[in-house]
């Protein structure tokens, strides 16, 4: 299941320095940021491999969470707050403030074939 990890930040009077270090075990192989999703919802999906670890270095929004188990509501509101998703988590991320930029890590490249859409309720259902 998704866990929610607060990142080592360092204050001083020069301002604040949050570090992303060992939170991806495999390393980081891909990067990317969402931005301009006020009153949308992205993800929709799971990964047959990929971990990533998600944080809001400006802004908030939710990130909700369920890996055929149990499922959970995560708040991204301070850049310090990180997501780190399993492969199983089907996740969709939502409620982002107007000024909300979302920062991925991945310890994979992007791969078509990687990304699982189906929610677990329809896989459960269609069996």
């Amino acid at each position: 299941m998704a866990t929610l990890l607060e990142l080592q930040t360092f204050l001083s009077e020069k301002g604040s320095l949050t570090v992303f270090e060992k939170v991806l075990t495999n390393g980081i192989k891909r990067i990317f940021y969402i931005y301009n999703a006020f009153n949308q919802v992205r993800g929709g999906h799971r990964h047959k491999l990929a971990y990533n670890a998600l944080t809001c270095v400006s802004g908030s929004c939710k990130v909700y969470v369920h890996n055929g188990e149990t499922e959970e509501t995560f708040i991204l509101d301070t850049p310090d707050k990180c997501v780190l998703l399993e492969p199983r988590d089907w996740h969709t991320m939502y409620d982002f403030s107007e000024s909300a930029v979302l920062l991925v890590l991945s310890d994979r490249f992007y791969e078509k074939e990687d990304y699982i859409y189906e929610k677990y309720d329809e896989l459960i259902t269609s069996e």
